[in-house]
């Protein structure tokens, strides 16, 4: 199996599906009233010889020598002859005798062939099952305890390929090196890795093949360095930079369900496995990282465990004395009053006479508590304003002589949206939200045009753009393209988006941790934050 597909495979493919939809349909409004003709002799072995070939010549990347309708219609006359069962076997045992890789190669050369491999091994599979459609519809379809011919496909490559001991280990061994050489410095093919590591994730075989030896090694790795850098002055900013540099490799090419235990064991290692000697280091310091790195646990939810943050905390306390840690068991005390009070705004809200199509939740944090934020204005759509001034009187209806700061910085929010394929929930942040919104406004939107109509600060919404549109999860279409966001690019509405799970977070890119928390003139009592926003839309975007 090489990469050496030609243009006329995928031509004959479009066509293929045409006139597979074609015939299916026609075929299924038919009644056959009058007795079926016999087979003619040797008709059936003659046909699986044609269909044998066809199959080959998909495989080896050659021109397919019949009719793709005359493929089709033979298999479906096989299958009303009640030669199913046979054929089935035939496919299937024709399809395995070709799955194997045997190269020799090193290291990254083995991974490109073993990428090439999968890439075609799938588009094979499609046009195989393409050509035996009726019998996969049918046969297979009836037959419970037999798998779909896409998931033998699949069956095949995992139990030839990637559990063969020997290429398996090649596979991970290959993956591991990359990603430890990426980690020193060196760049690395990360479209690759994340073909890669996709391959696996499909396959069913990621968590026990890749992640448990990845996470070793991590643990590994962290732990050397944690001995050897950690009495360096700088050693916290170090720790910050890897642990960002982490969460991208997360974004760009990891499994989502590598995030919690990757950053816990690299926190572990370069952090509480020296927690008394940086303490010795400078409190002070530590509590401004610990502060900015629990306050985003908490309002974003990515803490692990409230029950693991608490007992870090009681240790620090122990360390430290209760001064030091006050402040932060004031974030968590924040945490737990924010509940209560939303629970009275919402028996509030069930009063009102004009319910909100948005679904607010707030979290109220004593300013002297959490890490100073930079304030920025932004503009929300009307709506969302009207419910914060709703928020507003009932809140200062029980609090007198507080004043209330709203950070949109820190704002994130679940849309509903609709693509081609069917309909999407994005968890998203605040200002990515102002922006997607603007899309059911509009059609297309230049850099200029959003930062109006948003108020977004430019380099925030550069990056917002770029998270939208560059990453990962391309909600929004970019022209020209490109990895970074120009004056002069426009942006439309990805309606052909497409997506394996149904809820998708979108994260936003950061700035450096060096800029991103900038000191601010302190307002008497508290702020507020708006964390939960849900928002009713018109044509790609909905609420909850």
């Amino acid at each position: 199996m090489c990469d050496r597909h030609s243009n006329h495979l995928t031509s004959r493919y479009r066509v293929l599906q045409a006139i597979v939809l074609k015939i299916f349909v026609n075929k299924h409004c038919c009644c056959y009233l009058v007795d079926r003709p016999k087979l003619a002799e040797n008709y059936t072995e003659d046909t699986w010889l044609k269909l044998r070939d066809a199959v080959g010549a998909i495989q080896n990347s050659t021109s397919i020598k019949y009719n793709l309708e005359e493929l089709y219609q033979a298999v479906e006359n096989l299958c009303s002859y009640k030669v199913s069962p046979t054929l089935y076997k035939q496919l299937r045992q024709v399809c395995e005798d070709h799955v194997q890789l045997t190269e020799s190669l090193d290291n990254l050369s083995f991974l490109k062939r073993m990428n090439r491999c999968w890439q075609d091994h799938c588009r094979q599979t499609i046009m195989i099952r393409s050509i035996f459609l009726f019998l996969d519809r049918t046969y297979v379809l009836q037959n419970s305890l037999l798998p779909s011919i896409w998931d033998t496909g699949l069956e095949l490559f995992r139990t030839h390929i990637v559990n063969d001991s020997a290429v398996q280990k090649r596979t991970v061994d290959g993956i591991l090196e990359q990603i430890e050489l990426e980690r020193t410095g060196e760049t690395v093919d990360r479209s690759l890795l994340r073909s890669l590591l996709g391959m696996l994730s499909d396959l069913q075989v990621y968590k026990d093949s890749f992640e448990e030896r990845f996470l070793i090694e991590t643990n590994r790795l962290y732990a050397a360095e944690g001995q050897l850098l950690m009495q360096e002055r700088d050693y916290l900013h170090h720790v910050a930079r890897r642990l960002e540099e982490e969460n991208d490799r997360i974004m760009s090419y990891l499994d989502q369900s590598t995030q919690k235990p990757l950053i816990s064991c690299v926190e572990k290692q370069l952090l509480g496995e020296h927690m008394t000697a940086i303490l010795q280091k400078g409190k002070d310091v530590f509590e401004a990282f610990y502060k900015k790195d629990l306050a985003k646990r908490l309002l974003v939810g990515k803490s692990a465990s409230v029950d693991a943050e608490k007992s870090m905390l009681s240790k620090l306390k122990h360390e430290c004395g209760a001064a030091f840690t006050s402040k932060l068991e004031g974030m968590f005390k924040d945490m737990e009053l924010s509940k209560d009070i939303m629970i009275q705004f919402k028996q509030y809200m069930q009063n009102q006479s004009e319910p909100s199509n948005i679904e607010l939740t707030v979290n109220i944090l004593t300013m002297g508590y959490w890490p100073s934020y930079t304030p920025m204005e932004v503009h929300l759509p009307l709506e969302m304003v009207k419910l914060q001034e709703v928020f507003k009187l009932f809140y200062l209806g029980k609090h007198s002589g507080r004043k209330l700061q709203w950070q949109p910085t820190l704002g994130h929010a679940v849309l509903k949206a609709e693509f081609k394929e069917g309909k999407k929930e994005l968890q998203v942040s605040l200002f990515q939200t102002l922006v997607l919104l603007m899309f059911n406004e509009g059609e297309e939107f230049s850099v200029e045009d959003i930062r109006t109509a948003t108020g977004i600060e430019e380099g925030e919404l550069r990056r917002t753009l770029q998270s939208l549109a560059c990453g990962k999860a391309r909600v929004l279409n970019k022209n020209p393209r490109g990895k970074d966001v120009e004056d002069g690019d426009r942006f439309n509405f990805n309606n052909d988006f497409k997506h394996k799970l149904f809820r998708i977070k979108i994260n936003q890119i950061q700035m450096k941790e060096t800029v991103k928390f900038l000191h601010i003139s302190s307002f008497p009592t508290y702020s507020s934050l708006c964390s939960h926003v849900q928002k009713t839309t018109q044509k790609h975007l909905h609420h909850r």
